[in-house]
């Protein structure tokens, strides 16, 4: 037999029919069939190809699992009839002998050329038999068999009450079970493959190439990818696009488009359409604003939903709306589960807009949604303000958000969108759709160009992307940032001129600190000021002993003893021995005076155990305290003994201390949960840092259920590193570099050997070190350049693999972390050509940004600064005439010291502006290195009152001030710089605030070596200083010797936010 149904599913589901049927007065939800005394439910001939399913075929497809035309069911308390063919009838006697709930009883019409059955009359006869029978009123069914029903009931002497049971067949589909879901998942998965793989990319390269191709034409080729053609000539389903998802075992029979793809941008003559009814028109796709596309796949019967917006030069107005979409949806998978009505989930969206964009209400669509399974929209479970039915935990819902009608600077409407299917649980939704969501992926920038420029290649798509400011042009680095896909320079002119580079920088860093100052006032302003690491500090307490009795015996001489294991020491006073704990004491002294060694002891006071400067409060005002002791002994021998014994414990305690206070952010993580049932995927032959004890050998990195796990061959070490920790995943490839790596960035640190580590890298060294280039056996037979071109082809070769394999397996790490966590994780690949070269660690290195981050990989010690974390980056030592710069990044936790980043060649100013600019950091630029201990000391006392005060603007803005210099001709911020004189005038204590960085003292010198006996620049420039200094002092009658370096705080009312410009 062709069809086996199954009898177990059908078994139960039948059982949930009856269940719902017969509770059906305790649930609101199944209340329409309370009243009912059977169910019927009527098919007729199939509908046609460009309907929607049924209700009625869906219930009968969730049942059986199969459509039966031309079938009735009719459902009674004690039993269930099927009434269909004599084929049909064949296939349904499987399921007489299954174990349900209630008999079944299947009547077979007669074929045409046969005498006619009681089949037929017998249903009817049960039909009628009844008061009030459910059945769905809305669907109207043709056909034969439909025909001769009507002719029969209609001749029938009673006829029942019939009652409209839609919202109870709804509400019997919408919570799915683990076979349902499961291939929900697999459509979920099929319509995520066809979007990230094929769409996006197709749509890229028809923005770049600027391809002329309508909408209608794209449409069609996206549905190519499932197989064309007919006979001979029939193509299967592409699967150089299925391949890159995550699919396994796929019935590509039982796989076909919900519907035909919408392709909708600005040139569409129907305008921007969210409804999915809306058609893809004949139109030329326009390559300019908003482009519109959704994609639905049904898989064995059910259905998973897509919708993404890419916009091409977005404006910042645009990039705000998508971007509130993305954190709307966010919200909404937390806010959605079990026992949330659809009209909580709408009020909350709209709450949402409301709060972060209210002039977006008025714009916002009129639902959020609609359950999705083997029909692809149940209106029963609209998302909408009017419907009060409650969500449960296991239905499937197309969660799908977005604004019509807005409006472009010149006019234009467009509208937003973004659509996703998603899995209601007990505590939160989850997506089964995902990817082509993140603004680097949907925001598409096209950056104008000289048309005396060259023309890129079409890979420059694939370059770092471009951030646009708010007049809407690329922003500068090369148009090269880490907020979307750069697509490729046009080649004709624009009719306006671009804005300098150092104007739109100066436009957009005003913007940033605006905002950067009312944020701070915001955020400071409930909390009040901060603690300036004083208020916590109070005096630990110690106990060495718990009473007399725990006093070791050695107590009983009345002499001096160490205690190590109590870490005490005992001091006889006035013929009692006294126990002080070692944290007590300060420091032991040991002096000989004629016959008798003194010993000092110097005990811990108030002002003196946190500092000179900082006094730390004991709770009795009123105590008093020993600062010392002193003892007279003629054994100087024991008291040099007893001396370095305290002090040896001294000193351990002080490690033991350290040791804690260094590890205490360290984590233990969970237990590492192993793949079951096949083996797990790897990655052979790699390097782990920092290593492992032992010989250094290479071993394995494994894929596992939560986590990663290295094996090292050489013993039985393990390292495991679980996706809950992981806070950035990197893929760093061989170009240019010795090694190929993939490096994981954590949260918290975790011990690796006796080391603390935030972060593991497993690398592959790239070249080739088994070839002797002078001495292999074909370099005898062979003249010329030949050899070596064979061999630079081979290396080229061999990293091109290297390459492939890490970051196919990065990407297969990120994947299994987000399905385990559920948080959003992809692998960064760090920018060559936005690097620039610095001194974080003493060492000249190569740091290059990411997407989120600013890193350097290739040795330890590693670097890794997540953008998103930084405050402001202030850039110092700018002068004309020197060959360096400094950086430094403040974090927005104050508590953390700033990152200085030396050393930085002067060439690189422009680019590294141009960088922080586009990745929306503020920066500042000064003359001098500032003292930043004294800064965030005095910051973290009262952080509101910092931002009272101006906050940054002492620092002045992108360009250190000297733009502002006629406005700000005697006004100081609050922080002053370094005076002028005192920048040239020691010679010696030239260097940085920050000595130990490399590279400092570039900025002491002059950068011109010629030994004439003349003044070069810069001393003639430091004498017109000083002069001119000298000359605005003595019109003012102020004292201005002190030349310290420290910056000074300054009275409130003379702070404007501006540095004095000097020259």
């Amino acid at each position: 037999m062709a069809v086996q149904l199954n009898k177990i599913l059908f078994s139960s589901r039948l059982r949930h029919v009856y269940d719902a049927w017969n509770n059906a007065s305790a649930n609101d939800d199944y209340g329409s069939l309370a009243s009912t005394d059977a169910l019927l439910f009527a098919a007729g001939d199939p509908a046609g190809e460009d309907e929607p399913i049924r209700k009625g075929t869906a219930f009968q497809t969730w049942l059986l699992g199969y459509e039966f035309p031309s079938t009735f069911i009719l459902f009674e308390k004690d039993k269930i009839w099927f009434l269909s063919s004599m084929k049909k009838a064949k296939i349904l006697a499987q399921i007489q002998n299954a174990n349900t709930p209630v008999p079944v009883e299947v009547l077979a019409q007669a074929k045409p050329n046969e005498p006619p059955t009681d089949a037929l009359p017998k249903l009817v006869e049960r039909f009628t038999s009844h008061q009030r029978v459910g059945t769905l009123l809305k669907e109207s069914q043709s056909g034969k068999l439909v025909n001769e029903w009507n002719q029969a009931t209609a001749e029938s002497s009673s006829k029942p009450e019939m009652l409209d049971i839609a919202p109870a067949v709804a509400t019997l589909l919408a919570v799915k079970d683990e076979e349902e879901l499961k291939i929900i998942r697999t459509a979920a998965n099929l319509t995520s493959t066809l979007m990230t793989h094929h769409i996006a990319v197709k749509l890229e390269t028809i923005l770049d190439r600027e391809a002329k191709i309508s909408h209608e034409q794209f449409a069609a080729q996206i549905e190519m990818r499932l197989g064309s053609g007919e006979g001979d000539k029939a193509k299967g389903p592409d699967m150089k696009v299925w391949s890159k998802g995550r699919l396994t075992d796929v019935d590509w029979q039982s796989t076909e488009f919900c519907y035909s793809p919408i392709i909708q941008s600005r040139s569409s003559s129907s305008g921007y359409d969210l409804r999915f009814t809306a058609e893809s028109t004949e139109d030329n796709i326009a390559h300019e604003g908003v482009i519109l596309v959704s994609v639905g796949m049904r898989y064995k019967g059910y259905c998973a939903n897509l919708g993404r917006s890419f916009i091409v030069n977005p404006t910042r107005e645009q990039e705000a709306i998508y971007g509130l979409l993305v954190s709307l949806q966010t919200s909404l998978l937390s806010f959605i589960k079990e026992g949330v009505t659809a009209r909580d989930v709408y009020q909350h969206a709209l709450s949402f807009v409301k709060e972060k964009k209210p002039e977006l209400e008025k714009h916002f669509v009129k639902n959020i949604g609609f359950g999705i399974g083997m029909e692809f929209r149940d209106s029963t479970y609209l998302i909408s303000p009017r419907n009060g039915r409650p969500l449960k935990a296991g239905m499937t819902i197309n969660l799908v958000l977005g604004f019509s009608e807005l409006q472009e600077d010149g006019g234009k409407k467009y509208a937003l969108q973004l659509a996703d299917t998603i899995l209601v649980n007990q505590e939160k939704s989850t997506l089964l759709t995902e990817g082509v969501k993140a603004p680097k992926e949907t925001l598409f920038f096209l950056n104008p160009a000289d048309g005396d420029e060259a023309k890129p290649s079409g890979k420059e798509a694939k370059k770092p992307p471009a951030k646009p400011v708010a007049n809407g042009h690329g922003s500068p680095v090369k148009n090269k940032t880490a907020g979307g896909k750069v697509l490729r320079n046009k080649t004709r002119r624009q009719e306006e001129e671009l804005q300098s580079t150092l104007a739109r920088i100066m436009e957009h860093q005003r913007e940033l600190h605006a905002q950067l100052q009312a944020e701070g006032l915001a955020k400071y302003s409930e909390g009040g000021g901060g603690s300036g690491g004083k208020e916590g500090k109070t005096w630990k307490r110690f106990q060495s002993y718990k009473g007399e009795i725990a006093l070791p015996r050695e107590v009983e001489n009345l002499r001096i003893y160490v205690d190590r294991k109590a870490q005490t020491v005992i001091l006889p006073v006035y013929g009692f021995a006294v126990p002080f704990h070692i944290n007590t004491i300060k420091n032991v002294s040991k002096n000989d005076e004629g016959d008798y060694t003194y010993l000092r002891i110097n005990f811990q006071t108030p002002g003196q155990l946190a500092g000179k400067k900082e006094d730390t409060p004991f709770e009795d005002p009123d105590a008093s305290f020993i600062r010392s002791m002193s003892y007279r002994s003629a054994d100087g021998h024991r008291f040099d003994s007893i001396a370095k014994q305290i002090t040896d414990l001294k000193k351990e305690v002080n490690k033991r201390e350290q040791q804690k206070k260094e590890m205490a952010d360290v984590i233990e993580q969970d237990t590492l949960v192993e793949v079951k049932g096949r083996r797990p995927q790897k990655l052979p032959e790699v390097f782990v840092r920092p290593a492992l004890d032992g010989k250094r050998l290479p071993g394995e990195v494994e894929i596992h259920q939560n986590g990663l796990r290295y094996q090292s061959p050489a013993s039985s070490q393990k390292l495991d590193v679980l996706y809950s920790n992981i806070k950035h995943l990197f893929f760093q490839p061989c170009d240019h570099e010795l090694l190929v790596i993939v490096h994981i960035h954590l949260k918290a640190p975790i011990m690796i050997g006796k080391r603390k580590a935030w972060d593991v890298q497993f690398f592959r060294e790239a070249s080739d070190v088994q070839f002797d280039e002078t001495g292999n056996r074909k370099r005898k037979y062979r003249y010329g350049d030949e050899d070596e071109i064979e061999m630079e082809q081979q290396e080229r070769k061999r990293r091109q693999m290297l390459n492939k394999e890490f970051r196919m397996f990065a990407e297969k790490i990120a994947e299994a972390a987000t399905a385990s966590t559920g948080d959003t994780l992809e692998p960064d690949i760090p920018f060559r050509e936005l690097s620039f070269e610095g001194v974080p660690f003493r060492t000249n290195v190569r740091l290059q940004p990411t997407t989120e981050c600013l890193v350097y990989l290739s040795d330890p010690p590693f670097l890794v600064v997540t953008l998103s974390e930084i405050e402001i980056a202030s850039l110092e030592r700018v002068q004309f005439g020197l060959k360096q710069f400094d950086l430094v990044l403040i974090f927005k936790d104050f508590t953390k010291p700033p990152l200085h980043i030396n050393s930085i060649p002067s060439a690189q100013l422009d680019d590294v502006k141009n960088w922080l600019d586009s990745v929306d950091i503020p920066l500042s630029e000064g003359p001098v290195n500032l003292n930043w201990g004294p800064i965030m000391k005095t910051i973290n006392e009262d952080p509101y009152d910092f931002f009272q005060q101006g906050g940054w603007s002492f620092l002045g803005g992108a360009t250190g001030g000297e733009s502002d210099k006629e406005e700000s001709s005697e006004e100081e911020s609050e922080y002053e710089e370094e005076p002028a004189e005192s920048d040239y005038s020691e010679s010696e204590d030239e260097e940085s605030d920050y000595g130990d960085s490399a590279g400092s003292d570039e900025g002491s010198g002059s950068d011109f070596d010629d030994d004439s006996d003349g003044d070069d620049w810069d001393e003639l420039e430091r004498k017109a200083a000083k002069s001119d200094r000298k000359r605005a002092e003595e019109g003012r009658g102020a004292d201005s010797d002190d030349s310290d370096a420290k910056p000074k705080k300054k009275a409130p009312a003379k702070t404007n936010g501006k540095s004095k410009a000097r020259r």
